[in-house]
């Protein structure tokens, strides 16, 4: 408590005697009006300046409240978006189970067509509910929009559905515990959102000057790190070059070929002949003059810890690198495609004249001509321009292209990418045909594969037989026959297919002392499928050439050969195109349940039930991880709550004012101050005469 020290000021001047009378007083009132403040406010702490420690705990804990609203905000809407989820996929998968009850009902040999037509029916009626549900909303937007929640994600299109989302989904922050999604891309509930034709070329694009260094996958295979570089001519002093804000190919060659005109001029050589620096194929390359015979050598290296030199091939790890006039040529910098790529830069291309290539899908055929095409962002424009649904992407390594097939459809309505005769190729050459000698014989009928026989047992003998094993024969025009017997290693691709039935073709036609150019299996060159021919106009090729399975074997029905076309003159098959794509999702097999119901077709109502009956437990899966998510937004709200308590109750300890202590303290001040006046008044009256 402040007090006024009379004892001191028996024989000062008046004016100090006044001034620290003055000065008691007003501590005192100072003292009072921020005890006041505190009364008034609340709050102990009303500025830093009152506890600098205090203050800025106090500031740390509000700002870990701040951010725990949002927090609170961003579970609210997690909380509401995952129970539409929850609540969408439960009303998906009770309509999945509907499906997949009438398929088991009606797959059965006792079911009439009357029946079944009517049951189609109802299938339709369970596509037109999932149709709704995968559209459906939250306050995030359509639930299974993936990352473009905005728009509608599924469309109906050509008589199939679309789906147009793209992303997995979005997800809210929940600060340092990570996050949650709020949304989920078509996959999760639709089955595989599209099927691709993924790219079997490497369209390999050669350097260009406005190539991004960005879309270079660099010399060592990890991209390219900007930065400073040396190089020495012939032993002389390092000099730098400054490479760390290029941007393109252009502007290394242009910064190199600077730098080396400069050290040309200070040092009165010739380091770059008529060639400068300049790029070829997938290499910077530099022509450095041969000075007369002595060939000299430029040396790059990097500065530090860069690798810009290393990345930009250079310079090479061993440090072997050199720049002479016999060896002008760095490292292959491994461009990337992108859409601006010319297609003059596609050495993948060369010899190869793009032309026509044919899509079907939906009942439609297009005819695409990219005779022309300047550019890779022109050829996919002009399969875009199709209009059949279908979406162009460069692939993840940027080699070549992938086609996806965005539209769940029929069978009968799968895409199908197709050469067309005499234009040189070009769906294979761009590595989009749906049906090469690459396809996997596992991708045929929508993933089914194909089905042959091996291991037979002779039911006579009880011992292995491989006569039991033929899957199918072919009989020529003239009588000659052909087993084929497929293995394993024969069924891996189209090509190692092709390659089993024409061995065993020419192996069996020797024995039979036919000539063995009688009979051919290739790809047919105009279309899509495997071409069976023979030579009708060697003697005695008077009857049409005929397939027959054997021992139960459908590997002739799963390669389409069983349906295919016969030539007017019997002297091909042509078979169907069995590698069509479409994508694996619960609106195409439902559509395949619905066509096979109206069709009375036993086996597609077994195979759609099977698929269907596949997508419940997916679908199941799925909503085992939406619960999950949800259980771990409930968990995070209650520790939140748990935690803004412990927040408020320190900040409330820490800023707020003990109303009695202050009340105390007020009212003890309002006692020394009126203490004060009454000491100052009794001494401001005293004189000299008081003290004789």
């Amino acid at each position: 408590m402040s007090s006024i020290p009379s004892s001191n000021l028996g024989r000062v001047p008046d004016l100090l005697r006044s001034q620290l009378s003055l000065s008691t007083i007003t501590r005192t009132n100072i003292q009072m009006f921020r005890l006041s403040n505190q009364l008034s406010t609340g709050k102990a702490i009303l500025k830093p300046s009152d506890d600098s420690v205090l203050a800025a705990t106090i500031a740390a804990i509000q700002t870990r409240m701040d951010r725990s609203e949002q927090v609170a905000r961003n579970l609210q809407v997690a909380d509401s978006s995952l129970s539409t989820l929850d609540q969408a996929l439960s009303e998906a998968g009770d309509l999945l189970l509907e499906a997949q009850s009438i398929a088991s009902e009606q797959a059965s040999f006792g079911s009439s067509s009357g029946e079944r037509a009517s049951q189609a029916v109802v299938v339709q009626s369970i596509i037109d509910g999932l149709y709704q549900i995968a559209n459906r909303n939250s306050r995030v937007g359509h639930i299974f929009g993936g990352s473009t929640p905005g728009d509608e994600p599924l469309q109906s299109f050509l008589g199939g559905y679309r789906y147009t989302g793209r992303g997995p989904g979005l997800t809210t922050d929940l600060g340092l515990n990570g996050s949650t999604p709020v949304t989920l891309g078509g996959n999760t509930l639709l089955g595989s959102i599209s099927s691709r034709v993924r790219g079997t070329s490497d369209l390999d694009p050669d350097l260009t000057g406005d190539a991004r260094l960005a879309n270079l996958d660099g010399a060592r295979g990890i991209g390219i790190q900007r930065g400073v570089v040396t190089f020495t001519f012939d032993g002389s002093t390092p000099q730098n070059i400054d490479l760390s804000t290029a941007e393109t190919i252009d502007d290394v060659t242009e910064r190199i070929t600077a730098a080396l005109r400069v050290f040309e001029a200070e040092n009165e050589v010739t380091v770059l002949g008529s060639g400068g620096v300049s790029f070829a194929g997938n290499t910077l390359t530099i022509d450095v003059d041969d000075n007369d015979g002595t060939n000299p050598e430029l040396v790059f290296s990097d500065v530090g810890t860069g690798t810009a030199a290393l990345d930009l091939g250079l310079a090479a790890d061993d440090e072997s690198l050199a720049f002479a006039a016999t060896s002008g040529a760095g490292l292959d910098l491994n461009p990337r495609l992108s859409w601006s790529s010319p297609v003059s830069s596609l050495r993948g291309l060369d010899g190869v004249t793009l032309g026509k290539i044919r899509l079907r899908a939906h009942g439609i055929t297009r005819t695409v001509d990219l005779e022309g095409s300047a550019s890779l962002q022109e050829i996919g424009n002009r399969i875009l321009a199709a209009g059949l649904g279908v979406r162009v992407e460069i692939n993840a390594e940027g080699t070549g292209i992938n086609v996806f097939n965005e539209v769940a459809s029929s069978e009968s309505s799968a895409l199908s990418i197709e050469e067309v005769e005499g234009n040189d190729g070009t769906a294979a050459a761009l590595g989009i045909r749906t049906l090469n000698t690459t396809t996997r014989l596992a991708d045929f009928n929508d993933g089914r594969g194909v089905r042959y026989v091996a291991g037979s047992i002779n039911p006579d003998t009880g011992e292995p037989d491989s006569s039991f094993d033929v899957d199918f024969r072919i009989t020529l025009g003239n009588g000659a026959t052909i087993d084929v017997n497929f293995g394993a290693g024969d069924m891996a691709t189209v090509e190692t297919m092709l390659a089993a039935i024409n061995s065993q073709a020419a192996t069996q036609l020797s024995e039979q002392s036919v000539p063995t150019s009688l009979f051919t299996a290739s790809l047919t060159t105009d279309g899509n499928g495997i071409l069976l021919e023979q030579d009708v106009s060697a003697p005695g090729m008077t009857e049409p050439l005929t397939i027959e399975p054997r021992n139960n074997s459908q590997a002739a029905s799963d390669l389409g050969l069983l349906r295919g076309e016969r030539s007017a003159d019997g002297s091909s098959i042509l078979g169907d195109d069995r590698a069509k794509i479409r994508p694996d999702n619960v609106f195409s097999w439902l559509i395949d349940l619905r066509d096979s119901l109206r069709g009375d077709s036993t086996g597609g109502i077994a195979i759609a039930g099977e698929n269907i009956g596949a997508a419940v437990d997916t679908l199941a899966e799925t909503r085992a991880l939406v619960g999950g998510y949800a259980n771990r937004v409930d968990r995070e709200t209650l520790a939140l709550e748990d935690r803004n308590v412990l927040d408020a109750t320190l900040l409330s300890q820490l800023q707020d004012t003990d109303f009695a202590q202050a009340a105390t303290q007020l009212s003890l001040l309002q006692t020394q101050l009126q203490a004060a006046l009454q000491t100052t008044a009794m001494i401001s009256q005293l004189s000299l005469l008081n003290y004789l």
